[in-house]
């Protein structure tokens, strides 16, 4: 497309959309006009990938995911499809700057964290591979949260995205389906066929709405979301006068896909969450089967034509409901059904914090899915009699069951139902076939692999980091952009004194550029000069940014009691939120507020340490710090993160990474060597060891630099006493913060060590870079589609 083409669509499309003309319109019109723009083109490619898709008899990818954290769609759109300079041009003609309408877009408010953003980058990649792929979820009129910190205190508000995301979603009035809740059960047999019929339920219409997403090239990934409506009306309560009770079946209705993720704090909450993940997960199965049919006429052939993947356990409910439509509407026979599932079903786990594998209480599970619970229910029993056969083990039997003690166990039904389940790192598979699924592990090892995650790199590299982008291909030449594993080229010039100073100029161009970010946003002034010291991720204890928060606590009080001593300026930097209901991880966020300001307030330590809580991270925000990031902190105690991707994207953008051998950050050291990485603290099997005799006290008995801090927290910082979180770390110190505190201390020591050598830590810097194509989103969808998926 050429920009004469371009702006003749854009004026077409103003004229129709916004009766205006490209002279006369607001940016947040020509925002519009770009976007509805660009999804028509992605549209049309949509629609020649599906063709070509379907002559070649390809597989389809159907991923199934609560969440999708895509950040702004246009700038990543137009750059995928080619389109940046086009646009660019054809908008310089207006006399207007392509970056300003960048920001007139939200953060699509469809996800919270690393599970959602890692479904955006798989939908991209396989877009770019050439793998036609769908993806599922709910359209959230409102996001997770909006971060706002008052007094130190995060309060949450609404994230309304719809207003300037809207016009990304093409609504599918007509492919609406119909989901059913509750009613009572009818069951009569005719010839050994088993009728099934519902009555008394309630039912919620499920409405997509699509987004594309474009992959580097000729292939785009759809994104099917789905609304909540009522087809419900009461009149006779309105013409009686009672309008709240006549508007009630929609209200019920369209709180499903009101916000993501409601606080299951209390019982209501956690009944809506099961009916959020019925309804998505019911609605994507009916369209999966219903274009599948469109095709092919048969279900014969499904689990050749179709893949289904679930990415955690929240879309589990897919597998009974494909069982129910295969039973209920197509009269198959329950092992032909069975089969089918077993071989169209995968599963990524994601977790094995006990909280986050999802359960459900049986009754209140049986009330609000009474076909879906009858159904699991066969499934474990039908389990449980293999089970027995095989092992002759009752106790064993009860651990592996689907159904037990009042609950539902969504992982268990995952592994029973799926054909492969995977780990996100080599770690954490390794963890799941050795712990948490070992018993299934020795029954079925065939099912059990390793897929470590990728991040989208063209995003989170030569879109948010033009200056790196433009020095690797001056050295290495383009080819790299279509296979990152080609970064490892640049590997000759980790020697090279001018290759390094350019790559120490282009950060200091992105720290600045994030200074002037933050000033012109916060007015907070940070120091570009200084060591960029980043822990970006979710706010939870495993992950241990108490950890971090006593290192600072410890170099400040260092600074104070040597007021004259050379010291390495540092600006750490925070950005998480923390879930609604979680006290001490808001506790946390709190503390390093205090701490921010405590140190702000204070001359003396002001220009040699500080720290920034970046309020309300995002993807956007993330693009513009990950360039300027210089260490990447990744602490978490070894065995308890899966994966991470943030890891991948500050490596990928030449930040250093300190942290324990957890996750992804192992295959990260293997890759990059132990002179390019920071590793401290116990592994996996040392956290597991000491478990069984973990004193926090004697630790901090035993350490005046503990003592002080945690002192500091029980007396309070500007007023805001942290007896929590103290006596969390003395007393309830569940992921061994302290137990690794001096070595974490050591590791801080080192690394300032090699920061104040600039050749030697470019050099690490640019190792990085190099080593970081493994972790390409492309490689990882690649080989989901060769180990697990059976697609080309």
């Amino acid at each position: 497309m050429t920009p004469e083409q371009m702006a003749n669509r854009l004026t077409a499309i103003l004229d129709d959309t916004y009766s205006t003309t490209p002279n006369a319109a607001t940016n947040e019109q020509l925002y519009g006009a770009l976007s509805l723009l660009v999804r028509k083109v992605m549209s049309d490619k949509r629609r020649d990938f599906r063709t070509h898709n379907v002559s070649e008899g390809g597989k389809q990818i159907h991923y199934l995911s609560m969440e999708f954290l895509l950040g702004r769609s246009l700038k990543n759109s137009l750059f995928n499809l080619g389109l940046t300079e086009t646009a660019r041009q054809t908008l310089a003609a207006l006399d207007v700057d392509l970056e300003r309408l960048y920001e007139q877009e939200p953060d699509a408010g469809l996800g919270n964290g690393g599970l959602g953003r890692l479904a955006a980058c798989y939908l991209d990649a396989m877009a770019t591979t050439g793998l036609y792929a769908t993806g599922y979820s709910i359209c959230y009129e409102f996001g997770i949260f909006r971060q706002k910190l008052v007094d130190g205190w995060q309060t949450e508000l609404p994230d309304n995205w719809l207003p300037g995301g809207r016009v990304w979603l093409k609504e599918r009035p007509d492919e609406r389906i119909e989901i059913h809740f509750g009613g009572d059960l009818h069951e009569t047999w005719d010839k050994n066929y088993h009728h099934v019929e519902i009555t008394n339920s309630t039912s919620v219409w499920a409405v997509p709405c699509d987004m594309y997403v474009s992959g580097y090239g000729d292939g785009v990934s759809k994104l099917r979301l789905y609304k909540a409506e009522s087809g419900a009306f009461d009149m006779g309560e309105f013409n009686n006068g009672n309008f709240a009770r006549a508007l009630q079946p929609d209200m019920t209705a369209s709180v499903i896909s009101k916000v993501l993720y409601p606080n299951d704090n209390f019982f209501e909450g956690k009944q809506l969450r099961l009916r959020q993940q019925y309804f998505f997960s019911a609605a994507a199965v009916c369209d999966i089967v219903k274009h599948h049919l469109t095709t092919y006429g048969t279900m014969e052939n499904f689990a050749e034509k179709n893949a289904v993947h679930i990415n955690d356990t929240h879309p589990t409910l897919a597998i009974p409901e494909l069982m129910r439509v295969l039973l209920d509407e197509c009269g198959f026979t329950w092992e032909k059904a069975w089969d089918l599932v077993t071989r169209t079903f995968a599963y990524t786990n994601h977790t094995i914090l006990s909280e986050a594998l999802e359960t459900w209480d049986a009754e209140m599970f049986r009330q609000l899915l009474p076909r879906i619970y009858q159904i699991v229910v066969e499934i474990n029993e039908r389990f449980c009699r293999d089970l027995f056969a095989r092992t002759g083990d009752l106790d064993r039997v009860s651990r592996m069951a689907i159904v037990a003690n009042h609950q539902v166990r969504m992982a268990n039904l995952c592994v029973a139902a799926s054909h492969h389940t995977n780990g996100v790192s080599r770690l954490h598979s390794d963890i799941l076939r050795d712990g948490l699924f070992r018993e299934f592990a020795e029954l079925w090892p065939e099912k059990f692999t390793n897929v470590t995650n990728g991040i989208a790199s063209r995003r989170w590299l030569m879109q948010s980091n033009p200056g790196l982008t433009s020095l690797i291909t001056e050295r290495i030449g383009d080819g790299w952009t279509r296979d990152f594993e080609r970064l490892r080229e640049l590997l000759p010039y980790q020697n090279d004194p001018e290759t390094l100073k350019q790559l120490a100029r282009v950060k200091r161009e992105n720290k600045v550029r994030f200074s002037n970010y933050v000033a012109r946003t916060t007015g907070r002034e940070i120091d570009p000069d200084s060591v960029f010291d980043v822990q970006v991720k979710r706010l939870h204890e495993y992950k241990r940014q108490q950890l971090n928060a006593l290192n600072i606590l410890t170099e400040y009080f260092d600074i104070k009691d040597h007021p004259d001593k050379e010291v390495l300026p540092k600006t750490y930097i925070f950005g998480a939120k923390a879930a609604p209901g979680y006290y001490m991880a808001k506790q946390i966020i709190r503390l390093l507020a205090a701490m921010g300001e405590l140190f702000e307030k204070d001359e003396a330590v002001r220009g040699k340490l500080r720290v920034l809580f970046l309020e309300d991270y995002r993807v956007t925000l993330s693009e513009l710090l990950m360039p300027a990031a210089e260490i990447s902190e990744q602490i978490s105690l070894a065995g308890k993160e899966a994966s991470g991707t943030g890891n991948m994207k500050l490596m990928e953008n030449g930040a250093v990474t300190l942290g324990t051998l957890d996750g992804a950050n192992v295959e990260i050291a293997e890759r990059v060597g132990k002179d390019n990485i920071l590793i401290f603290g116990m592994t996996r099997e040392e956290a597991a060891e000491r478990a069984h005799s973990y004193y926090p006290r004697r630790i901090y008995d035993s350490d005046p630099r503990l003592q002080r801090a945690v002192q500091l927290l029980y007396d309070g910082i500007l007023g805001h006493r942290f007896t929590d979180v103290a006596d969390m770390l003395l007393y309830h110190d569940t992921y061994m913060t302290l137990a690794d505190f001096d070595a974490y201390t050591k590791a801080h020591a080192r690394a300032d060590e090699l920061y104040r050598k600039p050749e030697v830590w470019n050099r690490m810097s640019l190792v990085n870079v190099a080593e970081s194509g493994f972790f390409c989103a492309d490689r990882a969808v690649l080989e989901y589609a060769k180990n697990i998926w059976g697609a080309r």
